[in-house]
């Protein structure tokens, strides 16, 4: 990967880069160390290499065994339980897997929102088809995985009897306690570990991640063994991370209150929604911290492309470049009725590339800065290396805007309010509250 930033020349100058330096070094000794707050979720810093190979056997040869006896595999989760699982399979599969001819099993996620329509649309899709459930929670307790896997259970015993559904039923989930564990143990599900060291938003390349990835017929090998070669590239403070840090954060001094993750590969919409989770959650405490959103370029160019080029200048842009699709088409020669003759018996790739060039090239002259992600191509190994590369680069950048990278406490307040107004035992004080307010 390689980090383009000739773009942001107009708005970065170099003795802002230098002076931040000691900063960066800073942070990402904290990183390395484990010195800083939240110091004991660092465990993915070291995972591309310091991870439990027997887990890893047993991932693939289960995964093995779900693309035998399974039409669809449900993976039950929210927010890092499910988001970077999901980002891989589309990014090296499609956005269309599910529908594509292959001899793996459709994933469907499921447990990532309450609604009732969205959970009956995925047990219709698997009506008369063999499907397996993997339910990814540490506690066992989330709301709405919680309710989604009561449903899926009952479901897959219905289907196929207790005993037959604990045979396609896997728990990714705390070590040794747990209601989800406790659940397992008893109903002899085969059990996956979530590490106690490593967040959910880091957890892409645990089991977390792997089960379903490996399902998909995705290397997960190769995919950690890119993990592994950027944490070899990032060790030192010098790295591509360490630079995106400190670019994002400079720019983050001057203003700068939105960053946009481009990507121009559909196929990768995923990816940027497990990018908007791991900095959004990451560094937006305290009153601080950019806030994440994305595009898929040329799409998004033809909707809110007006306001990238001319609205507020309060963005920063963020575009992964994949130099070497993952297959190309011919335009064919034609009458030139359309004008575009002019591109005809081009490849969509050379047309593809022009558009992200014109396009960065305008919004950093419209006031827009640009930092560009080169990837050469889509695979495992650079999927892998990218994923390391925003885990550690958001780390260092929390680190640097001066909170925990690693906790979420805002996430809490609207379970306590929800628990509340759903009577849940032990919070009837706030449930009279909160009603109080709504009915005022």
């Amino acid at each position: 990967m390689k980090l383009d930033d000739s773009y942001l020349k107009q708005f970065i100058k170099d003795n802002e880069l230098a002076e931040i330096w000691q900063q960066v070094e800073l942070a990402h000794r904290m990183v390395q160390g484990g010195t800083g707050a939240g110091g004991e979720y660092l465990g993915w810093v070291n995972l591309p290499v310091d991870y439990d190979k027997d887990e890893l056997q047993r991932i693939k040869k289960t995964a093995a065994k779900i693309q035998q006896d399974s039409d669809v595999l449900i993976v039950v989760g929210i927010g890092g339980s499910y988001l970077g699982a999901r980002a891989v399979i589309e990014a090296l599969k499609s956005q269309s897997y599910n529908l594509l001819p292959k001899d793996t099993p459709s994933i469907y996620f499921a447990g990532n929102s309450i609604s009732a329509t969205e959970l009956d649309n995925v047990m219709r899709l698997c009506e008369g088809k063999d499907v397996s459930l993997n339910i990814v929670s540490k506690s066992g307790t989330t709301t709405e995985p919680a309710i989604a896997f009561r449903v899926l259970r009952g479901m897959l015993e219905q289907k196929y009897g207790k005993a037959g559904a604990a045979q396609r039923i896997y728990a990714t989930t705390d070590r040794a306690e747990g209601a989800l564990k406790k659940l397992a143990d008893a109903n002899g599900y085969e059990t996956f570990v979530v590490p106690d060291d490593i967040g959910g938003r880091y957890s892409v390349l645990t089991a977390v991640g792997l089960l379903s990835i490996a399902a998909a017929g995705i290397d997960i090998d190769t995919l950690m063994a890119g993990a592994a070669k950027a944490r070899l590239d990032m060790q030192k403070a010098d790295g591509a991370a360490s630079y995106y840090a400190a670019y994002r954060n400079i720019l983050y001094r001057k203003g700068y209150g939105i960053e946009m993750l481009v990507n121009y590969e559909p196929s990768c919409q995923q990816l940027s929604e497990w990018w908007r989770q791991l900095f959004g959650e990451s560094e937006g405490k305290d009153s601080k911290g950019m806030f994440p959103t994305s595009a898929v370029f040329s799409t998004d160019l033809h909707s809110i492309g007006q306001y990238l080029q001319d609205g507020r200048r309060e963005l920063v842009e963020t575009v992964i470049k994949i130099a070497k699709p993952q297959t190309d088409i011919k335009i064919p020669l034609g009458d030139d009725s359309d004008g575009l003759g002019f591109v005809a018996g081009k490849q969509m790739s050379l047309v593809n590339s022009r558009a992200l060039a014109g396009a960065t090239l305008a919004h950093a002259d419209g006031g827009v800065p640009s930092i560009v992600l080169e990837v050469s191509a889509l695979d495992e190994a650079n999927l892998g290396y990218l994923l390391y590369f925003f885990e550690m680069a958001c780390a260092i950048s929390g680190y640097l805007v001066g909170i925990n990278p690693f906790n979420q406490p805002g996430v809490e307040a609207y379970k306590t309010n929800m628990f509340a107004l759903l009577g849940k035992p032990g919070y009837e004080a706030e449930r009279k509250e909160l009603e109080r307010r709504i009915n005022r």
